[in-house]
């Protein structure tokens, strides 16, 4: 496990996923801040909000992919045109409960995204991939 705790940013538009999924992170104790967004655009929106100030830039992200509006991969489109400093700062994992062959392809072959891992979270899937990227996540 990580030793050092940071930011996350959980992204659902699905209220109960959400919860569950902010008392699993709250509870495995791998990060000191979860910021919650409730859609793609309130996700891109907080990095915006953000982007001049690196302390607040979350470590790490976890995105689902089946949202209404903007979707994850609508979110990913944007996401990838942030500076490479930023890019290289805030890592990102798909958390999504897609059966769809073509999205979970998508997904694994996107080069921003470290993993794409099923709903509901797992901490000790988290906690191999924290580890896993734990150098690159900087924590």
């Amino acid at each position: 496990m990580p030793n050092k705790t940071g930011k996350v940013l959980l992204i659902d538009d699905n209220d109960i996923d959400l919860k569950i999924n902010y008392k699993i992170i709250k509870l495995s104790g791998f990060f000191d801040e979860i910021i919650l967004c409730q859609s793609g655009e309130e996700g891109i929106e907080y990095i915006n909000k953000n982007l001049n100030e690196p302390e607040a830039w979350p470590d790490f992200i976890l995105l689902d992919i089946q949202m209404p509006e903007m979707d994850g991969f609508e979110f990913l489109e944007i996401y990838k045109n942030f500076s490479t400093e930023f890019l290289d700062h805030c890592k990102l994992a798909i958390l999504s409960s897609t059966l769809d062959f073509g999205d979970i392809k998508k997904a694994e072959a996107n080069p921003l995204v470290l993993k794409l891992l099923k709903k509901p979270l797992y901490p000790n899937e988290l906690q191999t991939l924290l580890h896993k990227h734990s150098t690159l996540l900087g924590i």
